[in-house]
């Protein structure tokens, strides 16, 4: 991504520089990455303007996001309410659809997208990053800031799609649009856009179709039911048998080549000590010496087979070993709601 050149903005907006500045490095490192250093450079302000508009990197970043994201979710919260209302003026009973819900939180946010003095090009790119930066001071800020809008996009999601329990509408929300936001913040969301449209212009609703289609056929899924679930039970036993016969072909090559490696040392022996006229004594002594070597190597052998079909120094052979040859259930984490949510509803 190019930075914004500080001279887009009149010498005397010292503070829009500075927002300017945050909004572009948060975009491209993260809220960890980027200093108040990098950001006083790239405004062509000293710290002490950060300071005086700002008072700290984190009230900055709070103000970056705010600047954009404000306007979003109102933007957001007034069309969803034109879509409820409509539908209830109808009074054809079909209620909110999942795909007018998804219509209020994407139409906004392209809307602004296109708009230079609200947002403008890099505007996708600055929610893809600002719902996937780990950095848990950006996703408390999210979560507590627009706890009340997330809410109401839960709650119209949970209206739309009835069949859905709460728990499992969260884990899907929260996967989707967490997928959607990872594209969104890569450095090539324009040019990923523009293949879409194989090099033509991509109208409003070519894009809309795109983003929301992998999203409505995960959130109007069935249900996973006992069928789903024996079905990738098998897949797991298969993954368990497979692995397993893997590491039982690494042992035997293994002691296929402590084998060969023995038989190599052994001919060395052999004619050392059996070329010429020799010594009877020399000769018992050698032998003895061989059979003792024998003794030794063949006690080798065995410890070496015996240390390489163990558990000590194999990851997959500690797996197998220590699970009786499967591993242990998948279990799935602890139950999302609309709570966890919140910080997704980009």
């Amino acid at each position: 991504m190019t930075l914004r050149a500080s001279g887009a903005r009149p010498s005397g907006d010292t503070k829009g520089r500075i927002l300017d500045a945050a909004e572009d490095l948060f975009i491209e490192h993260g809220f960890e990455a980027m200093s108040l250093r990098q950001i006083t450079a790239h405004a062509e302000v000293n710290l002490a303007a950060v300071n005086y508009h700002f008072g700290s990197k984190e009230a900055l970043i709070h103000s970056m996001l705010a600047r954009r994201l404000d306007r979003l979710n109102q933007e957001r919260l007034k069309l969803l309410d034109r879509f409820e209302k409509r539908f209830a003026d109808a009074g054809d009973g079909a209620g909110l659809t999942c795909e007018h819900v998804l219509g209020a939180l994407f139409i906004p946010a392209l809307r602004l997208s296109r708009d230079p003095q609200h947002g403008g090009r890099a505007f996708l790119r600055l929610l893809g990053r600002a719902y996937t930066d780990p950095s848990s001071f950006v996703r408390e800020f999210l979560a507590q800031h627009y706890a009340s809008v997330s809410d109401r996009i839960f709650a119209a999601f949970g209206h739309a799609l009835p069949h859905l329990p709460r728990e499992e509408l969260g884990w899907r929300l929260n996967f989707s649009i967490g997928a959607l936001s990872g594209v969104l913040a890569g450095s090539d969301t324009d040019k990923l856009i523009a293949q879409f449209a194989h090099g033509e212009p991509l109208s409003d609703l070519q894009l809309i179709a795109r983003l929301a289609s992998l999203m409505v056929a995960a959130l109007k899924a069935p249900v996973p039911d006992e069928a789903s679930f024996a079905t990738f039970a098998a897949v797991l036993g298969d993954a368990d048998a497979v692995e397993a016969q893997a590491a039982a072909e690494e042992e035997a090559e293994r002691a296929a080549r402590q084998k060969s490696n023995e038989i190599e040392r052994d001919p060395q022996t052999l004619n050392s000590s059996g070329t010429g006229n020799v010594n009877p004594t020399s000769e018992t002594e050698d032998s003895k010496s061989r059979g003792s070597g024998g003794t030794s190597r063949q006690s080798g052998n065995g410890s070496g087979e015996r240390s390489g079909s163990s558990v000590v120094g194999d990851p997959s052979q500690k797996i197998h070993a220590s699970t009786g040859g499967s591993r242990t259930p998948i279990s799935w984490p602890g139950s999302t709601t609309a709570g966890s949510f919140r910080y997704r509803v980009f």
